[in-house]
């Protein structure tokens, strides 16, 4: 099996109510250095190391189900194998 940690965040130009409201409270709390927080999310597969061209089926999963292109950019990163 192989760890495949994933990135979704908002794309630059979709607005981010939710980072808007973590900055607001960050500024609230004396944290004034902070500006633009934007929120995404994290989701970590384990992947059979023998899936034929890992690398177009993490593509193809990003791009189905994971994240929604419309609005969302992806990275992603395939590691080391891993046990169960």
């Amino acid at each position: 099996m192989r760890k495949v940690k994933v990135y979704v965040t908002l794309k630059e130009n979709v607005l981010d109510p939710q980072g808007s409201a973590v900055e607001h409270a960050l500024h609230s709390l004396g944290y004034q250095a902070v500006s633009h927080v934007r929120i995404g999310k994290y989701m970590e597969l384990l992947v059979d190391e023998n899936v034929e061209n890992m690398d177009e089926t993490i593509k193809e999963m990003c791009e189905k189900i994971l994240s929604n292109p419309v609005i969302e950019d992806y990275t992603y990163e395939i590691g080391e194998v891993v046990s169960e």
